[in-house]
Parts: C-alpha cells; sequence; structure tokens
C-alpha cells in the first residue's frame, strides 16, 4: 500500500517587518496553495509595500512540489521581476537548495540559502534594513547581459567595404 501525501500549505509567520513576507511551506505543495495562498499574499504585500523580501521556509514535513505549483513558482517570478529585494530559502531538501543555486543568478534581488539550523541568521538577514545592498543588487544584475552579437563579430578586412556601392 502506497503511503498518500499530505495536502500542502503555506503557513505565514508572523512577527516581521511589514515588507517581509515570511512562510513555511508544508506537505505536498500543490498549484492551489500557490494560487489561493501565497500568490495573492505576494501581489498584495507588493502592492503595500512596494519591492518586498520574502522568507521561504521548507519545513521538515515538507513533501515536494506538483507540477502545477513548479510552474507557479517560476510564473512568480517572472510576474514580479524587480519586486522582491530580498529572498532566503531555509531548506535542507538538497533538490531544492539545488534549484536555488541554479535560479538564483536570475533573480534582480539578492538570494541567500540557508539550512534549517540556520533559522535564525535567516531571520536576521531578511529582516536586516540595507536598501543601499539591496539597490546594489539591482545595479550589479542590471551589468551582466548578454552581449549582442555585433559585439563578436570579426572586425571587416581593410579594403573592404561594408555596404555596396550604388
Amino acid at each position: 500500500m502506497s503511503k498518500q501525501k499530505a495536502k500542502g500549505r503555506f503557513d505565514i509567520l508572523e512577527g516581521f517587518p511589514a515588507d517581509v513576507l515570511a512562510i513555511e511551506a508544508h506537505g505536498l505543495i500543490d498549484r492551489e496553495a500557490y494560487e489561493k495562498t501565497l500568490m495573492p499574499l505576494v501581489a498584495e504585500r507588493i502592492g503595500r509595500e512596494g519591492r518586498i523580501k520574502l522568507l521561504y521556509i521548507i519545513g521538515q514535513d515538507f513533501e515536494g512540489f506538483t507540477a502545477g505549483a513548479a510552474w507557479d513558482d517560476a510564473r512568480l517570478g517572472l510576474l514580479h521581476p524587480g519586486d522582491f529585494a530580498r529572498i532566503a530559502v531555509v531548506t535542507d531538501v538538497e533538490w531544492v537548495r539545488f534549484g536555488v543555486k541554479l535560479f538564483a543568478p536570475l533573480m534582480r534581488g539578492r538570494v541567500r540559502l540557508f539550512g534549517l539550523g540556520e533559522l535564525e541568521e535567516a531571520r536576521n538577514w531578511i529582516c536586516m534594513n540595507r536598501p543601499e545592498e539591496d539597490e546594489q543588487a539591482i545595479l550589479v544584475a542590471a551589468d551582466y547581459k548578454i552581449l549582442p552579437l555585433e559585439d563578436k563579430l570579426p572586425p571587416e578586412p581593410e579594403g573592404r567595404r561594408k555596404f555596396p556601392s550604388v
């Protein structure tokens, strides 16, 4: 007999500054958890505070994401590319840690990864108020652009015209 996975949910954690959205994932997170809880919370908080900070804790009873939840997670990042000043992900789940490392360079805000044993450090970092550090993260991200192909073409040989004569 197969073990049925627990219905997933996000718990909203209290006791943080207004610009910090702190959540903890439990069970098997599905599309409904994103669309009914997390996405509306993010939109509401951004509307009220502007750029926000996200503390995302993956609890010990976390069992995974459905394909719909994974899509909504990617969509959340695409819908709010510059709206997160900082994101702290707290987890010991190796495949989640790998995913954060893989996609963190694509985020415009600062992203840090913490283990469950470092929860207090993650709380302190996400609550830290250093706007200059957050602004620098945006500037650094904007500086690393893919160069247009014209910049990679070899120079034209001497004496050769670039445009045909008329």
